[in-house]
Order: structure tokens, then sequence, then C-alpha cells
């Protein structure tokens, strides 16, 4: 590409220079007259028409007259030959037949360089500007977090820079090599390995320069192999490294990097847990230049050797150093500040500058608080004091404002500790501070007391915190908790959606709102909210759970089934997330997932009733009864005092044809529970069918337990009937006798629904089996399944279940 270059305005640099007298071909006057003139301006290209007797044919130039005057063409009019004109362009015609440079321009005009004939020169400058526009570029694309793509420009760089070293060299121009271009170039590339956690190529790149004589300072960069040490956790070489480059540089003119530099070393002293020799290098850093930083890091190690004295003067040093921010002042508006200060000031608030302040003294600030929150429990003899004693520091100092803050720390580390009144009592101080204080003192109030079930207080005080500080979140969603429990859930959603206009991050809001939004019934509402919580929180279990039973909720299976399988990969051994997918599996009519999820959660949890008895109901459908013996002895363990599991055990041996075993469990069941009628039931029918002279006994008892039973369900009918109480609560009552609610495992009722021993079941409908029970002999574990004869059966004219589910008559009994 040719380079453009501007002529100055000034009349000495013309290439036209004319003198003050004026030819007389040049007179604008005889224009009119001028019959050549005249013809040109007639032509396509404004040019003379061509000279009588020219060859025009070949290009060549016209041949003058004999005698002609010199320029004066023979033929044409007489006079001297005319000077050039903006008329007639500077060596160029409109036609081939003339010469390209005529005249004057053969001896003023150079010809024009065409690109083939580039200098090595121009290629040479040409590439290095390419090479400093790709450094330009890389550091940009770093500077956004692009670190590929910086890394992939800085290889192109250097990859160029070796190229134009060797064609310097090529052309002789060895001694024109840049060398700052040269260093840019390597130490770039150095940094993009470092920012792509490329730590091998980067020590080479940074020790290619360190290597190098002729880069003066190039030993300073073993600072930085120092870091790629200490981010590969290479304590020790990282420690040389910095120990390398603190010896380059002077002691006098150089306070601040040496100090930095001690600063590094002293932090990989400290993980590498050699304490004293960090101790050392700190203090050196704070001689050189105090740092809120170092002082901070020494505070630490202080507290890891245990030295209280040393924190104290440590912490006082941190509270003096000064941060050397104005920003109140420098951003004050002043009274008579007119629109475009004003407007100025407003940029200024937000500009990069102002960020970085802000930055910096929260970095500060958060040093200040969190070595108080540090050294507090170990400078005194309790917490109390050691908060106290920081307290008046900070008050003393510029940060006075962080006195409030530490004062909140104590009233958390009090609620920490278990010590609700003292923190409360802390709290309270803050009522009559300034309003920031008091509002979070307030809100904090209100968290406590809603946590003690006080939901007056808590309502109150989360009021005061709103009136303090009406755009404070955290308070609207206190509030907005208290509404909730006391069940104005439309009240919740305000505060929660205002909480959430003032920060729209805040997932406290949009996790409470999600759940009112469910309580309403609201679950698209409900939903939405919750993905939006998912994109806060993509790892919460919590989230994950909240969607799936969503979904669940609104019988959407697909959606409810893959959320609650992302969910297990979260938690691969939470037994409720496998029980729930077990019954959605269950509901979808996939028995073989539904049985492997429920096993897997009984594995976790074995003592999980409603798995326990699913899997032995299962195994019993699948006539595996052996195994379906195993499940409900271990609920008989979990609940000894429930008849139902023991009723099943038996009744398991008694299906396999383990007879005797079977009647000897039904006589320990009627030992321990005398009054279970079922018990009683199958007693009377093994014995009557294996001809045992007991059977009229347990006859007699199956008549007194039953006549008993009746006589109770009298009693408390009479009863009921002639209270005081309502005729709601008499229909009530009487519905639950009827439906067999009002029955114990001991005293069940006869025409009880619920499962054997007239328990309540308090598992979900669809976790669980129920077994209905009437006053006849009914086998609680239900029929048997039809199944081919075999030759283990001997009685082959019997049907496989002697008993079956024939109701046995009281004149069939034994008297």
């Amino acid at each position: 590409m040719q380079n453009l270059h501007l002529a100055p305005d000034n009349d000495e640099d013309d290439l036209y220079i004319f003198e003050d007298a004026q030819h007389q071909d040049l007179d604008l006057d005889m224009l009119d007259q001028d019959e050549g003139f005249q013809k040109a301006v007639k032509t396509s290209y404004a040019n003379r028409p061509p000279l009588p007797g020219a060859l025009s044919a070949r290009g060549l130039p016209n041949t003058a007259a004999k005698g002609a005057p010199e320029g004066t063409a023979a033929g044409n009019r007489e006079g001297p030959a005319r000077p050039m004109t903006a008329i007639r362009g500077a060596g160029f015609t409109s036609t081939t037949s003339q010469p390209a440079i005529v005249g004057f321009n053969e001896q003023t005009m150079a010809p024009i360089k065409d690109k083939s004939e580039e200098t090595p020169e121009d290629a040479i400058k040409l590439l290095e500007k390419r090479i400093n526009e790709l450094l330009e570029e890389s550091a940009i694309l770093e500077s956004r977090g692009q670190h590929k793509e910086a890394l992939d420009k800085a290889k192109d760089a250097a990859r160029k820079e070796r190229i134009l070293c060797t064609q310097r060299d090529q052309a002789s121009f060895s001694d024109q090599i840049n060398l700052d271009l040269t260093y840019y170039a390597l130490f770039n590339l150095a940094n993009q390995y470092r920012s792509n956690q490329l730590y091998s190529e980067a020590l080479n790149a940074y020790l290619m320069i360190v290597k190098n004589k002729l880069f003066n300072n190039g030993s300073r960069l073993r600072v930085n192999m120092g870091n790629v040490y200490f981010a590969q956790k290479k304590y020790l070489q990282a420690v040389k490294m910095y120990q390398m480059a603190l010896d380059q540089i002077s002691d006098q003119h150089h306070k601040h990097i040496r100090a930095k530099i001690l600063k590094n070393i002293g932090s990989a002293l400290l993980s590498m847990g050699r304490y004293q020799d960090a101790i050392t290098s700190f203090e050196q850093a704070m001689v050189e230049v105090p740092c809120h930083t170092s002082v901070y890091n020494l505070i630490l190690t202080y507290f890891a050797v245990g030295d209280s004295e040393k924190m104290k003067r440590a912490y006082e040093r941190l509270v003096k150093i000064p941060i050397g921010l104005d920003n109140d002042e420098k951003y004050a508006l002043a009274t008579d500040a007119d629109a475009q200060q004003k407007l100025l000031l407003e940029v200024i608030k937000d500009d990069s500058l102002a960020k970085w302040e802000k930055e910096k003294k929260g970095t500060v600030e958060r040093y200040i608080l969190s070595a108080g929150k540090v050294i507090a429990p170990v400078i005194a003899p309790s917490f109390a004091v050691g908060y106290d004693w920081c307290i008046e520091k900070v008050k003393l100092s510029p940060y006075a404002h962080l006195a409030c803050e530490l004062e909140i720390s104590k009233a958390l580390t009090f609620l920490k500790n278990k010590d609700v009144t003292h923190a409360m009592d802390t709290l309270k101080i803050f009522e009559k501070k300034d309003s920031n204080m008091a509002s979070t003192a307030s809100n904090n109030l209100a968290f406590l007391y809603y946590h003690e079930s006080d939901m007056n207080l808590a309502e109150k005080y989360a009021d005061k915190s709103i009136k303090e500080d009406r755009y404070n979140p955290h308070a609207l969603v206190n509030k907005g908790c208290c509404l909730f429990n006391k069940g104005d859930y439309k009240g919740a959603i305000s505060h929660f959606e205002e909480a959430l206009r003032m920060d729209a991050t805040l997932t406290e809001a949009l996790h409470n709102l999600g759940v009112s939004y469910k309580q309403e019934n609201r679950y698209p509402e409900a939903l939405e909210v919750f993905l939006k919580l998912h994109s806060l929180l993509p790892s919460s279990p919590n989230v994950f759970f909240m969607i799936a039973d969503l979904y669940d909720s609104m019988d959407d299976i697909p959606n409810a089934m893959e959320w609650f399988l992302q969910l297990l990969s979260l938690t691969p051994t939470d037994p409720d997330v496998l029980t729930r997918l077990a019954d959605i599996f269950e509901r979808d009519h996939d028995m073989s997932q539904a049985f492997q999820y429920r096993y897997e959660a009984y594995k976790y949890y074995p003592s999980d009733i409603s798995n326990i008895s699913w899997l032995g109901a299962y195994y019993m459908e699948s006539q595996f009864v052996e195994k379906a013996i195993i499940f409900f002895e271990r609920a008989t363990q979990i609940q000894p005092g429930e008849v139902r599991w023991r009723l099943m055990v038996a009744s398991c041996h008694r299906r396999i044809g383990n007879y005797q075993l079977a009647l000897q469990m039904y006589k320990d069941i009627n030992e321990q529970f005398p009054e279970n009628t079922e018990c009683l039931k199958f007693l009377v029918h093994m014995c009557t069918d294996l001809g045992l002279k007991e059977g009229s006994e347990y006859t007699a008892r199956l008549k007194r337990a039953e006549r008993a039973k009746e006589l109770r369900q009298q009693r408390e009918h009479s009863g009921k009937r002639g209270g005081s109480e309502s005729r709601e609560n008499s229909g009530e009552i009487k519905g639950r006798v009827l439906s067999g609610g009002g029955g114990t495992s001991k005293n069940p009722t006869s025409n009880s629904k619920l499962p054997i021993g007239g328990v309540r079941n308090d598992t979900p409908e669809r976790n669980r089996k129920q077994y209905n029970l009437d006053s006849g002999y009914t086998d609680p574990l239900g029929d048997t399944p039809q199944r081919p004869r075999t030759s283990a059966r001997v009685h082959k004219q019997e049907p496989e279940d002697e008993f079956g589910d024939e109701e046995l008559g009281e004149d069939l009994l034994p008297e």
C-alpha cells in the first residue's frame, strides 16, 4: 500500500513558479479569439485537437516544421510556445498517441513507483507495524477475559517478530534491531501463557528474557516467575525467585517494589508453615512501606503462633494507616454548582477511577473487620471483651464508621454461641443510632424473634426496620415471612416482589416468593420463579427439588422425572429423592424401575417403613415369599409394638408350607396381643384344619375378644351421644370409629379398613400397600396367585391356599 503525502501550504515549495510578467498566451481576454483553445474545449477530453502533420497512430511526438520556433508545431499559429497550464494535464494526454511525460515534466516529475518495487526497508516497517497491532489486540483481549484468543494473538506476534529479525539480518539492518519490540513480544507471550495456566511455557518464556543480557532490568521478571511457582504451590522455588529479584533492586529508589516482593515472600513462607520467617518478611515490608495487606497478613501470622500482644500492636497499626482517598470531598456537590458541574460529577462518580477507589476502600474495610473478628476471641478472656477493645481502637481511627459493624459482628457471635439474650441486648443498643445501623439491628432482631416463634415481636421489628430504611430488601423479606406464617400469602407475595425490585438477585426473596405461589396453587408462576433462582444457584439441590416437585404437582411426569434424575446426580445417596423417583415410575407403570429406586432407598435408609412395606408387597406379588419374609421381619424389628408385621411374617411361613412355624408364631402373637381378633381367627382355622385340640380353647378366646370389643364400641357410642360435645365433634368421632381410625394395635375394630393391627399408617397413600380386613378370616398377604401344580404339592385335591378367602360363620366354629 502506497503512503500518501500531503504538500505543505507554502508558495516557495511550488513546482510551478511564474514571473510577474504575464505571457500573452495566458491573457484571458484572448481566449475567445484563440481558435485552438475553442476547439480543445469542445473535444471529449478537453485537450487540444491534434496538430496538423502529427503522427498519432503510434503515439510518436509531433514534428515541428523546419524553422519553426521551439515548442511551435508547423502549420500552427505564430508566436512563442505556451507554457503548461491547468487545462493540459502534467504529462498526461487523452490519447495513447502522445508521450506519457513530455517537456517540462521529464525534468521535474519523478516516475511513479510500482508496488513490486517495494524496498526491504518498507517491508520491515510494515511488518513491525503489524506486530505492534497484534500485541495491542492481545492485551485488549486479555483485559476482556478472552484468554485463549489473546494467547493466539501473542503467539502470532512472537512468530512475526522472529521473522522480522531474520529479514533485518538478510537486509544488513542488524544494527536497527528493535530490542523493545522483542522484549514486548516475549513478555506478552509469557503473560498470556500464565493467564491460560500453561505454567511450563510461561516459565520458559520468562527465562528467555531473564537470560538475555541485552534486556535491561530483565532480572526483575523473576518476580513473575515466582508468581508462577506460587500458583503451582511450589513455594520454595517461589521464595528463591523472589529473593533473587530482591537482590537486583536497590534499597533507596524502589521501596514500593521491595515492599511488594517482601510481602510475596512472606505469603509463600506462610503457606509453607514457616511462621517465624514469614513474620520477619512481613515486618521488613512494613518498614519499607506500611501497607494494609502486609499488616493484615502479619496479624494472621501472629494469630497462627498465638502471640496476642503482637496481634494488638499490629491491629493498632492497621487502623492507623490512611487509605489515601477522599471520595466524599471529591464528589461533593457545591451549593452554587451549575448544570454542567452537576453533570460532570454524575459522570465521574461512575467512571473506572471511581470504581477502583470504591473497590480499594471496600478491601481496606474488609481487612479491618476481618482482623477484628479473628483476634477478638483470643486477645481477652472472653470474645465480648475482645470485641470491645477492637471497637474502641476503631472509634479512635479514621475508620470510626466501622465500629457499628463490629458491634453487629459481636451480636452475631453471641448468636453463634446460642446466647440469644446477649445478642438481643447488643442489637437493641442500635435503636437510637443512625438509620442504617438501626435498620440492620432491627432486621436481625426480627430474624431472631421469628426463629423463636415470637411472631408479634418479629413483625414489630421487621416493620421498624422497614421504617428506618424503606429500601432494605432483607427487612422486606422478613416482613413477608411474618405474613406467610400468619397465612396472609398475598401480603407475603407483595413484600417478596418489592424486595426483588430492590435487589433482583436476592435468593431468599426468590425462594420465598416461589413457596408462596406454590402455597396458593399457582404452580406456573412458582415454576417460573424457581427457574430464575436456578439460574442464580445452578448447583442448589433445594432448587432442583422444588422444580421437580412443581412438575410433579402439575402431573408433568416426564419433566418431573428429568429434574429428579438431575437432582439424584447431585445427591446420589438421598433416600427421599430415590423414593420420589420410585413413586413417579410406579405411576408411569414402570415397576422394574420403581423397584430399583425403592431398593436403593432402602439400602441408604433401611429404617423407612414405607419402603419396607412396599418391597415386601412387591416380592409377594412376584411370588418370592422367602424374600418378603426378610423385609417383614425388618419391619417387626423397627416397630415391635405393631402386630400387623408379625401377622405378615406368620402368613408368609404359612404360605410356603411351614405350618408348624406359622402356628408357633401365631401363638406367640396371641400371648403378646391377647385381644387381637385376627390372630385368634388364624389360630382357630389352623387348629381346626390340623385337627388339634387347642382349637376349642382359641374359639372361646375369640368369642370373648369379639364380645369385649362390641361392648367397648357400645360404651363409646353411648358416651358420645350422652356427652356435652357438639354434633360436629360427635359426627367426626363416629366417622372415625366406622373407618377404624380409633383402633390400636392391641384393640382393632372388626370392620377396619386399615392395615393389619388397626394402626393408621402416616405414610402417603401412594407409597404404601393397604390390606383390607373384615370380621371374617382374611389372609393379610392377599389372595394366593394361581401357580402351576408341582410335585412338591402332596394334597392335589385341595386348593393352593387351604384357607382361601371364605367367610367362616359362627355356627361352623367348635363350641
